[in-house]
């Protein structure tokens, strides 16, 4: 097994940070063109803790280096499973997803939280466990997981990158919008 682990503070309070969470993935992230598709199966509050608990299926383009395609058999798309826990008490988002496609051959088990730093910064922590499931073949397995691993942290990067144009685009957003209820609650006082 390998352990990848990354971590980041993002200059925008949790709250842009938990609602943007959900846009990771639009069309204006230029860095998240892989994702195809993610479709949300099943969610719901805890009425007795506030935990908003959320299971999707995020499908992705394959993009397997072409040995380990050779390998594992190429296919086009691959599948992620993801539950995630946004409990608005403690102020945390926690996702936990692992990988439906090859799975039989690797497991990949990912843990990203986002919690507050402070009253401006969000702090973002990644680990994900990586295992070939390759038998008593250690040199494969091995190579397996350490090309995993570096892409891990490739996309990190990416990821990274992307998200500050998510979160930069969700306070434009939320400006205007703020800007638009304002003018109309003008609008109403001055009519009466």
């Amino acid at each position: 097994m390998k352990v990848f682990s990354n971590e980041v503070t993002f200059d925008y309070s949790w709250d842009e940070v938990s609602t943007a969470n959900w846009r990771k993935y639009c069309p204006w992230n230029e860095k998240s063109t892989h994702v195809i598709a993610v479709d949300t199966l099943e969610r719901f509050v805890d009425p007795q803790t506030g935990i908003l608990r959320t299971e999707r299926l995020i499908t992705c383009k394959q993009n397997a280096p072409d040995w380990l395609k050779s390998l594992m058999g190429s296919c086009e798309t691959s599948h992620v499973f993801e539950t995630s826990y946004v409990d608005p008490k403690e102020k945390t988002v926690t996702m936990v997803s692992s990988n439906l496609t090859w799975s039989n051959l690797v497991n990949v088990q990912e843990t990203v939280v986002y919690r507050p730093y402070n009253d401006h910064q969000t702090r973002f922590e990644q680990k994900a466990e990586i295992t070939a499931l390759c038998g008593g073949w250690q040199r494969i397995k091995n190579k397996i997981e350490d090309t995993l691993v570096t892409r891990f942290h490739e996309n990190a990067v990416k990821g990274h990158e992307g998200f500050e144009t998510v979160l930069e685009m969700s306070r434009k957003a939320f400006a205007e919008e703020r800007e638009r209820l304002a003018q109309a609650q003008a609008m109403i006082m001055d009519g009466r």
